[in-house]
């Protein structure tokens, strides 16, 4: 069982400019995300979610983060 996943924002990370990003594996409203790639304070789960549910910016974007994001 892993301790955590990984997920692809279409909001890239602020300090290195990844979109995949990792969060706990329970997935509590309340559990930071943070980049994969520098493992900086993204933003919090629920925060996460809202930033998915309104979608990629572009069709791109939307294929990539549907081959990602397939288990979330």
């Amino acid at each position: 069982m892993a301790l955590s996943e990984d997920l692809r924002l279409p909001v890239a990370c602020p300090s290195c400019g990844s979109h995949l990003m990792r969060v706990s594996s329970v997935k509590n409203p309340d559990d930071q995300v943070h980049c994969a790639s520098c493992q900086r304070f993204v933003c919090l789960y629920h925060e996460a979610c809202t930033v998915l549910e309104q979608g990629p910016g572009s069709d791109s974007e939307a294929l990539i983060e549907k081959a990602v994001n397939r288990g979330v």
